[in-house]
């Protein structure tokens, strides 16, 4: 399974917890991490999985590897810039957003124009002629977000 974290490239130390446990989960679970491969979210998510054991892959805006962060097994350069985000999603088999800027906005609605489920833990709402969209499956744990974007994610 290949699952997607996506949240802004810097966050506090709140949402980087969050995130390092939606990481270790995942790789609990046996799924491979998609990120965005630089810090905050991105790098969080990546430490927590590799903690576990996990399988990650960084999908970099730059034209070079050393970009990732550290704890990126396999990264994947793209000189694409912020397209890249849509590398990123069309990746995954769902995705899970954290907080995050207007960045995992764009991949948000990347993710479901494509059909991709999205998860969120304190993230963006969507609404749509002043009616609340319900796209974005709500979580409240790493865990419940883990076990919902994995029962969730497209074959």
């Amino acid at each position: 399974m290949f699952i997607a974290v996506i949240g802004a490239g810097r966050c506090s130390a709140e949402v980087a917890a969050l995130a390092e446990a939606v990481g270790q989960e995942l790789a609990k679970r046996g799924a491979v991490l998609i990120c965005g491969g630089l810090g905050g979210v991105m790098e969080a998510a990546c430490r927590g999985a590799k903690a576990a054991g996990g399988v990650t892959v960084g999908i970099l805006p730059g034209t070079s590897r050393r970009e990732a962060n550290r704890y990126v097994d396999i990264p994947i350069v793209t000189g694409m810039g912020e397209a890249r985000n849509v590398l990123v999603v069309q990746s995954a088999q769902a995705v899970i957003a954290i907080h995050g800027e207007y960045g995992t906005l764009s991949e948000i609605a990347h993710a479901l124009k494509l059909g991709i489920p999205v998860v969120g833990l304190y993230t963006w709402q969507l609404a749509k002629d002043g009616r609340e969209n319900q796209a974005i499956v709500r979580a409240q744990t790493a865990q419940e977000a883990v076990e919902k974007a994995l029962a969730l994610a497209v074959p």
